[in-house]
């Protein structure tokens, strides 16, 4: 059987019926519906304030969410695997230190950079070891390193800031590739096509998907599901040190409370787009889109002065909000169908 349509009485063809059926699962998934969202709150912000549109402050207001999406990406991927890494913005104060002291010690850019990826790797490895070979709970586990990574700043520079970077590593945070297209907007772009091959056309892409939804099983089908669990932290790890190479560098300087909170930002980023907190399902355009919405929300307010405990309600409240909201729906169906 054809699976396209006949020929209608214009003279035109029907949409084949596979590509109608793309087109309504798509009509119908959560990416949809959070297009939808981030067009209203694009109108809604044009509307608020006469310099939204501005095209500089467009591209100013990039810097909200493309630190945190970079990060946001690998945890999607951890978290589809089930699992979860609450040390990520500690691991940037921690790398992010790493590269302060480097500075003081005379070193130049292509060392710190090479300082920051390093500390964010092997942090992203300890905590691989916690979990996958200490058998740790990673919410537990990452808890415990939040706290560890950002000591260790603490006990370096207290209440001082490391200052003083060469010129040249401020191109990673400020720096321009075209017009008003920042370098970490190209950094963004990147990572974000190379995370959506990486899950969605991969071979490991696929396994991780199976270890979310059945770790058991998928270790009786021949999966390493430790090897992949542990490659996933280190690739968190990794994610984090960029993201503290591209603050560090739009700063200017360090200090330990660097990032402070994003933790809940990104696992808000995530969770809104439509990756499931429990493991097993997910998509990277999803975490794209939700990282642009937060990243508008955000300008948004501040356009407005509103301060900056407000968005941290906001945050809570959507965090809450997105992981209640299946649960309820669920409960409600299920009622309904008894």
């Amino acid at each position: 059987m054809s699976d396209a349509s006949p020929m209608n009485s214009s003279g035109g063809r029907f949409v084949p019926d596979r590509l109608q059926g793309r087109w309504m699962r798509f009509f119908k998934s959560w990416e949809a519906l959070l297009l939808l969202v981030a067009v209203a709150v694009f109108i809604t912000n044009s509307f608020a304030s006469p310099y939204f549109l501005d095209a500089w402050n467009l591209s100013d207001a990039t810097y909200n969410f493309t630190e945190k999406a970079m990060i946001a990406f690998a945890m999607g991927l951890l978290i589809i695997s089930g699992e979860i890494d609450l040390s990520v913005a500690s691991i940037m104060a921690l790398a992010s230190t790493a590269m302060g002291y480097m500075v003081q010690q005379g070193f130049d850019t292509p060392v710190l950079v090479l300082t920051g990826l390093i500390v964010g790797l092997v942090c992203g490895m300890f905590n691989g070891f916690l979990v996958t070979r200490l058998n740790l709970p990673s919410i537990v586990a990452t808890i415990g390193t939040m706290s560890l990574f950002r000591g260790l700043s603490f006990v370096v520079l207290g209440d001082k800031a490391y200052t003083g970077y060469p010129s040249s590593f401020a191109y990673f945070g400020q720096g321009y590739v075209w017009w008003v297209f920042s370098f970490e907007l190209l950094l963004f772009v990147i990572f974000a096509v190379i995370f959506a091959v990486i899950l969605h056309r991969t071979s490991f892409g696929r396994t991780i998907y199976a270890i979310g939804n059945n770790p058991v099983a998928a270790l009786f089908s021949g999966v390493r599901v430790i090897r992949v669990k542990f490659i996933l932290f280190m690739l968190t790890g990794l994610m984090s040190g960029v993201a503290a190479i591209c603050l560090t560098s739009r700063l200017g300087s360090t200090r330990p409370s660097l990032a402070f909170g994003w933790e809940l930002e990104i696992v808000t980023m995530v969770v809104l787009g439509g990756v499931n907190i429990l493991g097993g399902s997910g998509s990277i355009p999803g975490v794209i889109i939700s990282a642009v919405v937060l990243g508008m929300v955000t300008f948004g307010f501040g356009l407005l002065n509103v301060p900056g405990i407000v968005m941290s309600i906001f945050v809570g409240f959507l965090l809450i909000g997105v992981i209640a909201l299946p649960l309820l729906l669920k409960k409600v169906f299920a009622r309904k169908q008894a």
